[in-house]
């Protein structure tokens, strides 16, 4: 920790840092050909803007924001990227979100993101929620359904009875993989299945998750490794830094959050808790620093979390990118919200994540510093 305190100045100077966010299909030479794209278009340039920009206000004096596409590796080279920070989901096809991450490995460049394994097992709601049963970790019960399959008969299928058993409903049917809570669905019976099912594959052309709904109070916490920085000062803790852990607040017309493109995140609809919250407040946090240690991560997710009607905690799903948009005025982003509780800023996190990164990193990103012999424009 002495060491990257004492190189941070170094690391200003010298660190050539690329932000990286969705590219443009229509762009000149992003594609080869068009194909579709399970999750919802979204650019994500507006917050690698704000990364990009948080960044130079921590310090880093190099800093660039670069589309994801097939110019990418080009762009990592002329621009000769030593350190890359995710801000994307990939533009196009099948487990886009490991396309970047993927490149990045094959190129050699450090990054701050998920290495490819571990975005794609986040990112496919079935897969991360399969682990988290046999990690003992609580999470509703739940199936998958290819619509290749033809229409899903629940009174027909077998693996719905081994999931489900004789429950009747309410069931949430949701995309394997999206954003924002985009296409998720609640239906009250079984009768109303098959068609909700179809019409989510249809928006998505992709497998199509169902799980029983848990009608509790909703939850996100956040947790990151356990290198911090407060008022630009860094520090190692002696475990994960868990952060923002909150309560979603539901209106009286919402069973399930609503999309955040529909009605955005804004603070009235949170409550930031802390330890004089309970066990709850404990629960979380233990679940976040589960999650992390078990699938070894190195950097930021958010976890959702549903309580059941005994107040039991239940794990949906995590988020491998979550929103990191600096909050301004009324909107918020859940990673960021409860940052002040300690003692943190926007700058602060965006330090904490990239000094966590640095500490993994540090002969490497050295050597790949030594190896430039002209300075950077």
């Amino acid at each position: 920790m002495e060491s990257l305190k004492n190189k941070l100045g170094y690391y200003f100077d010298n660190l050539r840092i690329g932000v990286i966010y969705n590219g443009n299909r229509s762009s000149e030479g992003a594609i080869i050909h068009t194909v579709h794209n399970p999750r919802s278009e979204k650019s994500y340039q507006p917050v690698a803007e704000d990364i990009a920009q948080g960044l130079r206000n921590v310090g880093f004096r190099h800093i660039l924001t670069i589309p994801d596409d097939l110019n990418l590796a080009q762009r990592l080279r002329s621009e000769r990227i030593n350190l890359a920070w995710l801000n994307t989901a990939g533009i196009q096809g099948l487990d886009a979100a490991a396309h970047a991450p993927s490149l990045l490995e094959l190129s050699g460049i450090p990054y701050i993101g998920h290495r490819p394994l571990n975005v794609l097992t986040l990112d496919n709601k079935h897969i991360f929620k399969g682990l988290c049963t046999r990690m003992g970790i609580p999470t509703p019960p739940f199936m998958v359904w290819d619509c290749a399959r033809g229409l899903l008969s629940p009174d027909r299928e077998p693996r719905f009875r081994e999931a489900f058993g004789d429950y009747a409903g309410p069931f949430v049917v949701k995309p394997v993989t999206g954003r924002a809570s985009l296409n998720v669905v609640l239906v009250d019976n079984l009768g109303g299945l098959p068609q909700a099912v179809d019409e989510v594959h249809r928006k998505t052309l992709n497998q199509v998750q169902i799980e029983t709904y848990v009608g509790g109070s909703e939850y996100c916490v956040s947790v990151c490794g356990p290198t911090i920085a407060r008022g630009g000062q860094l520090e190692r803790r002696d475990e994960l830094f868990v952060f923002s852990v909150l309560e979603r607040v539901l209106g009286n017309d919402e069973k399930i959050f609503t999309s955040m493109d529909v009605r955005p995140i804004t603070s009235d609809r949170i409550r930031l808790l802390d330890t004089t919250d309970g066990p709850v407040f404990e629960q979380l946090s233990q679940l976040a620093r589960k999650v992390y240690t078990e699938l070894q991560l190195r950097t930021l997710i958010r976890l959702d979390v549903r309580a059941d009607s005994e107040g039991r905690l239940h794990v949906l799903e995590a988020n491998p990118k979550p929103d990191l948009k600096r909050p301004e005025g009324p909107r918020i982003s859940l990673a960021c919200a409860g940052l002040h509780q300690h003692g943190m800023r926007y700058e602060d996190l965006l330090l904490s994540l990239i000094a966590d990164t640095l500490s993994h990193n540090t002969h490497r990103i050295d050597g790949m510093i030594g190896q430039m012999e002209t300075p950077f424009q």
